[in-house]
């Protein structure tokens, strides 16, 4: 039985972040799991990649490294749960169909991850391989083709449950070791799409995986987007006077006050209370940076409290990722708002995000108030199965997120 290389697998890696210095926080995100079941390579959903010892033995460093950018991509890309997505929406059942989603989701990566140092892997499938057109994403080409003679040539292929989330025998699971949580996925991600934006050295997929496919139009995202820039340019909001130079159409020797309009500043309360779950953490993540670019993108006027039964320090947003969101307990969110509140500047706007399981405020905040709120099948005290909390109150713009 041929024991692992790691000293070629690892050399391969650096290989690969030298010919892809902006996928280096994910290739170094991986955890390789030595596996006499894979095939080659291959991943889970929660970032680890296993690896046949074998096929690391015969295959070239320049390949190996190409394989580590391709594996990768697939976990940056979100192709598992865009996998269980489409599978839940056309109704698809069964590994045939898993097995065609991966065939689709190489289709999207493969187009535009080889070249430039990077060797295309023999029987790798590209988009010509199945005569369609490249540049698409996983979910265009799965609506082009089905699994028949064209396709054979890739019965093999196995990137693991990380590129179609069907489970594979060999995973490890979400209790397994050195997985990485919904919040470090999504911070890899966060970092990975930063690192892009902006970039004209990247192909054309990876740019509109930073640009779009990170942040995909979800209808809660728009109606909270739409919420708050309701919210930030009512009457009355942003505004001052200022005594600047007038127009040159003012009065002779007259300087009349005029009003201006400042930048709006938002506070976001996150719930970090034991009843919401890493998933909905890592959700909120997101919700902050959409929140950031829904204000134009000025993150220095973009603050977050994190909140459970006690509200903790108020963090300027630098990074949504690397925002410490702190808790477990109890949930209070008046906390929350009082030290939102607070900030001073004041805000112009508070945005909740919660799962309503809390005590309300009594008074109604001296700012604009939008409460985005997670799902929940029946709300319940944390610690009494009789407790029914109150709905968000009145005067606060209730989103529903997910």
């Amino acid at each position: 039985m041929t024991s692992l290389d790691e000293e070629k697998l690892f050399a391969a890696r650096l290989y690969a972040v030298r010919c892809r210095p902006y996928l280096a926080t994910a290739l170094f995100a991986l955890h390789v799991v030595e596996s006499q079941q894979v095939p080659t390579m291959a991943v889970d959903r929660h970032w680890r990649c296993y690896v046949s010892p074998l096929f690391v033995d015969r295959t070239p460093v320049e390949e190996l490294a190409g394989i580590w950018v391709h594996e990768v991509s697939h976990l940056l890309r979100d192709h598992h749960g865009r996998g269980d997505r489409f599978a839940v929406q056309h109704e698809l059942t069964g590994p045939g169909e898993r097995l065609r989603m991966n065939i689709a989701a190489d289709c999207e990566i493969n187009d535009d991850v080889f070249g430039d140092g990077l060797v295309c892997p023999e029987g790798a499938v590209l988009p010509s391989s199945l005569r369609l057109h490249s540049g698409q994403l996983m979910e265009d080409y799965l609506r082009q083709f089905r699994l028949g003679p064209h396709t054979n040539a890739f019965t093999w292929l196995d990137c693991g449950s990380g590129a179609d989330g069907l489970e594979r025998g060999w995973d490890l699971g979400p209790d397994g070791a050195h997985g990485l949580s919904t919040q470090e996925r999504d911070a890899v991600r966060f970092r990975v799409a930063q690192g892009l934006i902006g970039r004209g050295d990247v192909p054309q997929g990876w740019q509109r995986w930073a640009e779009e496919a990170f942040h995909p139009p979800q209808p809660w995202r728009e109606l909270l987007g739409a919420a708050v820039r309701s919210a930030v340019s009512s009457a009355g909001v942003s505004e001052d006077y200022t005594y600047g130079r007038p127009s040159r159409r003012s009065l002779p020797g007259v300087v009349l006050p005029s009003l201006r309009r400042r930048p709006p500043r938002v506070v976001i309360i996150v719930d970090t209370s034991g009843s919401v779950s890493d998933t909905e953490l890592g959700s909120a993540l997101l919700e902050i940076a959409a929140i950031a670019r829904a204000v134009g993108g000025r993150r220095d006027l973009v603050s977050v409290v994190s909140c459970d039964a006690a509200a903790r320090v108020t963090h300027p947003l630098c990074r949504a990722e690397g925002i410490p969101l702190v808790g477990g307990g109890g949930t209070d969110l008046r906390a929350g708002f009082a030290q939102a509140l607070r900030t001073s500047p004041r805000p112009d706007v508070v945005v909740a995000l919660t799962d309503g399981q809390t005590p309300w405020p009594e008074a109604r905040p001296p700012c604009r108030t939008v409460v985005g709120l997670f799902p929940r099948p029946r709300l319940s005290g944390e610690d009494d199965p009789d407790y029914v909390p109150d709905a968000p109150p009145a005067w606060a713009r209730v989103v529903a997120i997910g």
